[in-house]
Parts: structure tokens; C-alpha cells; sequence
């Protein structure tokens, strides 16, 4: 059984996560600490008690699913002897493409905390509130293709693009609010449901350009190294390893669309993958991953008895 270990993005996030695995696992807590100290912020603490308006600020969702996925990771590994070259492959939804290359050891874990901790406050900076929008296009008849033309429409009007093309009957939609108003309004007559999102800025579209160059810079002096798995790519849909390359990659996200359903079906198909397991908090990727490849195992390993059970499965 190849497996592959996938980690979550933004939307994921809950008051109370990796409260129980700090509670029951040694390398949990360090994982939260090294986090907590690389950002000199307490942010263990916000994860634990709140208020939760502050956790779903995106420049601190950004680190702290990040380091619950690290937790999941680290303890994998040093409590169950699983480490994540037991995987073929890994993948990570937009800021989870972080979280997947610091559990490969592509990037240190205080590194990669500063990183997302940078790019959620260059991403709001980038576009005022209340300027952006996104929504998703749900239904049997949300596609792609459906998605794109909904997005011509309100491109009339701004700048309005395919930001994730999560699954077949989820895709979203962002750019300038008039503009993804627009694309609403067209998904409506092309018979899809269209729902705003609750978002402070519109992530993957061209936007986030000055976000993108605040990272392009971060990232010119961040150590890469190549990781010890591959990496399926957002941007590419296929797996990259070589350090520079990850590098243009994800800055090239900031402003790019998020190309999981491709991701997935690629790493269901020719990449082999019968089992995928999300590492961190929620269940949307293994959601998606019975959507996409009804065929593979989806687990979501967020809890002490998920990592129990997982690790005994194997």
C-alpha cells in the first residue's frame, strides 16, 4: 500500500486543536514550543483558549495549523517509530504545502513558523479589507471549466480567477469583490450553488502580487533543502524536489491556483498512492481525497487515538 501524508490549508483551523496531543505526547508539546519561541508569540496559548476571532486571523491560522500538523508529524514519528519517509509522496493545501516541506526536513520548523507567520500579514496587507472576495462554486455542476467561465464574466469588470480547483463540484473563486459578485451572479444562471467565503483577502489571484514579492524576498534567504519526500506542488500538480525549484514554486502560489483535484488524481493515478493520511487539524482533505480517488483509504490523524490507530494499521 503506497501512501502519501497530506496536510491542510486555512478553513481547518478550531479553537482547541492539538490541545490532546499536547496533552499526551512529549514531541507534541516541543513542537509547540519550538513554534511558540521561533515566533516569540504565545501561540499555543491563543490555539488553546482563544478568542477565537484572533486564531482565524490569518497571520496566526497561518503557523498554528501549521505547527498542529508538525505535532502530528513529530510524534509519528518519535513516539510510533513512522516517519514520513514511510510515504511516497507529500502534499499540503496552500499554507499546507509549508507544513508537508517542513515535515519532509525541507525547511526547519522555526523557519517555516516565521515564514507562514510573514505571509499571513503580507497577504492582508496586500489588498484592504473589504476590497477582496472569494467564494466557492459547489454543486454537481461546478467544474473548472464552469468556474472559469464564471470568472470571465466578472474579469469584465476586475480582476476575478480560479483560485482552488479543489474537487470536482467545489471550486473557488476570487479577485475584486465587484468583479467575484459578477462571477456569482453568472455561476447562478450556469446552474451552480455560489457561496461567498468568509475571508479577509482574495488568496491565488493576482492581487496578491505584493504578497508575492514579500515572500520571493523571505525565501531568497530561507535554507532549502531538498525533503526526504517528494513533493506533489500546488503550482504543478507533480512532485518536485529540487531546492530552487520549491522555492519559485512557492512564491509563484501566493498569486497561483491551488491545483489539488489535479494533485490528487495524479498522486491516485500515476504516483501509485492507495492511502492517504491528513496530518493535522479537521478532515476536508480526507473529505476531498474520497471524492477525488474513491478507490484510495483517506484517514485524518488529528487526535491521540487516530495516531494510535494509524500507526498500528501499517
Amino acid at each position: 500500500m503506497s501512501l502519501a501524508f497530506i496536510f491542510p490549508g486555512q478553513g481547518s483551523q478550531a479553537l482547541g486543536m492539538g490541545v490532546d496531543l499536547a496533552e499526551a505526547f512529549a514531541p507534541a508539546r516541543e513542537v509547540f514550543q519550538e513554534v511558540d519561541d521561533a515566533l516569540g508569540q504565545n501561540l499555543f496559548a491563543l490555539m488553546r483558549e482563544g478568542p477565537e476571532g484572533d486564531l482565524t486571523l490569518t497571520e496566526n491560522a497561518q503557523p498554528a495549523l501549521m505547527a498542529v500538523s508538525l505535532a502530528v508529524a513529530r510524534t509519528l514519528e518519535k513516539a510510533f517509530g513512522v516517519g514520513v519517509e514511510r510515504a511516497a509522496f507529500v502534499a499540503g493545501h496552500s499554507l499546507g504545502e509549508y507544513s508537508a516541506l517542513a515535515a519532509a526536513g525541507a525547511i526547519s520548523l522555526a523557519d517555516t513558523a516565521r515564514l507562514l507567520k510573514l505571509r499571513g500579514q503580507a497577504m492582508q496587507r496586500a489588498v484592504p479589507v473589504g476590497e477582496g472576495a472569494m467564494a466557492s462554486l459547489i454543486g454537481p455542476k461546478s467544474d473548472v471549466a464552469l468556474a472559469e467561465t464564471a470568472a470571465a464574466a466578472g474579469a469584465e469588470i476586475g480582476v476575478c480567477v480560479v483560485a482552488n480547483d479543489n474537487n470536482q463540484g467545489n471550486v473557488v473563486i476570487s479577485g475584486g469583490k465587484a468583479a467575484v459578485d459578477r462571477a456569482i451572479e453568472k455561476a447562478k444562471e450556469l446552474g451552480a450553488r455560489a457561496i461567498p467565503l468568509n475571508v479577509s483577502a482574495p488568496f491565488h489571484c493576482p492581487l496578491m502580487q505584493p504578497a508575492a514579492d514579500e515572500m520571493a524576498q523571505a525565501l531568497a534567504s530561507a535554507t532549502i533543502i531538498a525533503p526526504r519526500t517528494p513533493l506533489v506542488a500546488n503550482i504543478t500538480a507533480r512532485p518536485v524536489h529540487d531546492p530552487e525549484e520549491i522555492r519559485r514554486l512557492l512564491v509563484e502560489q501566493v498569486t497561483g491556483r491551488v491545483r489539488w483535484r489535479e494533485s490528487m488524481e495524479w498522486l491516485a493515478g500515476p504516483g501509485g498512492v492507495t492511502r492517504f493520511a491528513e496530518a493535522g487539524s479537521g478532515k476536508v482533505l480526507s473529505g476531498m481525497a474520497k471524492r477525488i480517488a474513491p478507490d484510495a483509504e483517506a484517514t485524518p490523524l488529528n487526535t491521540p487515538a487516530d495516531l494510535e490507530a494509524f500507526a498500528s494499521s501499517l
